[in-house]
């Protein structure tokens, strides 16, 4: 994305809150699209008048702004406009012309999104990267005319990477049946504004809190990137059928009971991929253990992918993707293995690649491999093979034998160097200087630019 875009993205992202940033940047984006394939539409009025406020030095920019959102918006929209202080007129101004410029509206307000959440955002559920969003739904592979949820979605990035996967595929418009969830009543407003900036339809009901009860309905397909380690506002029932005594999630941590509330969620074939703290598969207490022994016994569990630590910038906990599926027998229309009482595990530590402005990112290589292994395995393509430190299929009585722990380095072979406490830390220490010059980097080419406008 140009500088031109990204400079007043940020400048915004500095002066509101998090979700106001979101809503201005992505209501803007969608009255930009209207009005360029709608020429007699009064959204090309508006956005004329907008792009003419916008060349006036003197211009209350934020109010403009404001007025042409509230002009667009339905009633329950007009709630969400943020009102806009004067110390964001320059970057209001400096946005709007730059989004008339730009081609990709789409790939443009991904990256703002993006943005945005690595720099405000303070934990996981509100924009999944696009790298990551590639390889969970690559890795859950929905198909035509599927259920889709995630059940927490943030800004909906999950549910977008679903209808472009099988988009991409058929040529033509998705017809899955998306339906995203989320506690929080803004961050649903933005996934909204994200999904009609695309032409998306999906149903985003009312907020609920997902964990609280039952899902009400199956999925085929579940895609999830739940706060890491976040804490659980609901006790858990006895008489829940998402879990039992024996296997009911901890109280204080609500990783587990995301994984039960997803399995509970699935349909017959249902298929999940769920990005899960690497706490999740390796807590050593009795509770723990028990949980992730019902899912093994249960046969849930297909593969899981240790990740690159430091990808994501609200937390720096190594995290796995877990990938659970209800049947893991022969599958005439998906696949022709029978992997029932096996798990896959692949060590994806070192699948990384530098980026700026942030620790780490996926490398396409690393994605590729990922999904070459997991589709060798499945037997859609190629011929698997056991790899030493890369991947490995284990049989349920070996993971048994583990106490249920389910960290694929501890399979694929010995814990490396780079999975050592120390080296851990190091690299995440290492990464985290680099951020900070890079941060002084960019904020003294900011100052410059300040200056020279003095």
């Amino acid at each position: 994305m140009p500088p031109e875009i990204r400079i007043p993205v940020r400048d915004l992202g500095n002066l509101l809150e998090f979700h106001d940033a979101c809503r201005v940047v992505a209501g803007l984006v969608i009255l930009r699209d209207q009005a360029r394939y709608s020429p007699q539409s009064d959204q090309h009025s508006l956005w004329n008048w907008l792009l003419a406020q916008a060349d006036k030095p003197r211009q209350q920019m934020g109010l403009s702004v404001r007025e042409c959102l509230l002009r667009y918006q339905d009633e329950e929209g007009r709630g969400f406009v943020p009102r806009l202080p004067p110390t964001a007129d320059d970057a209001l101004r400096r946005l709007v012309k730059a989004i008339h410029r730009v081609g990709r509206l789409d790939d443009c307000l991904d990256q703002c999104l993006q943005d945005l959440s690595e720099a405000k955002a303070k934990s996981g559920d509100y924009f999944t990267r696009n790298d990551v969003v590639r390889l969970m739904v690559a890795a859950a592979d929905p198909q035509e005319g599927q259920r889709v949820l995630d059940p927490v979605c943030g800004s909906g990035g999950l549910l977008i990477g679903a209808y472009r996967h099988v988009s991409d595929r058929t040529g033509r418009p998705s017809n899955l049946e998306l339906t995203g969830q989320d506690v929080h009543a803004s961050a649903l407003y933005v996934a909204r504004m994200n999904l009609a900036a695309r032409g998306i339809h999906a149903r985003v009901p009312p907020p609920v809190d997902s964990l609280a009860r039952p899902a009400e309905s199956s999925y085929d397909i579940v895609l999830a990137n739940p706060p890491f380690n976040g804490s659980w506002r609901a006790e858990p029932r006895t008489d829940d059928p998402r879990w039992s005594d024996e296997a009911a999630p901890p109280q204080d941590n609500a990783n587990l009971a995301w994984i039960l509330h997803i399995v509970h969620a699935l349909a017959p074939r249902g298929r999940a991929a769920i990005l899960m703290a690497e706490g999740a598969a390796t807590g050593a207490r009795h509770v723990e253990q028990r949980v992730r022994g019902r899912l093994v016994q249960d046969d849930v569990v297909e593969c899981v992918v240790a990740l690159p630590p430091g990808l994501f910038a609200h937390s720096r906990a190594p995290c796995c993707l877990w990938l659970l599926n209800a049947d893991k027998g022969p599958c005439d229309e998906w696949r022709s293995s029978d992997r029932r009482g096996k798990v896959l595990f692949i060590n994806a530590r070192k699948a990384y690649e530098q980026a700026p402005r942030r620790k780490r990112r996926l490398s396409p290589e690393g994605v590729e491999q990922v999904l070459r292994t997991l589709g060798a395995w499945r037997e859609v393509d190629g011929q698997y093979r056991d790899e030493a430190g890369q991947c490995r299929s284990v049989t349920a009585e070996e993971i048994t034998d583990q106490r249920y722990d389910l960290q694929p380095p501890r399979y694929t072979g010995e814990l490396g160097i780079g999975d050592a406490p120390e080296q851990r830390q190091i690299d995440e220490l290492t990464a985290e200087l680099r951020d900070r010059f890079q941060e002084s980097r960019v904020l003294e080419a900011d100052l410059l630019r300040v200056l020279d406008e003095l």
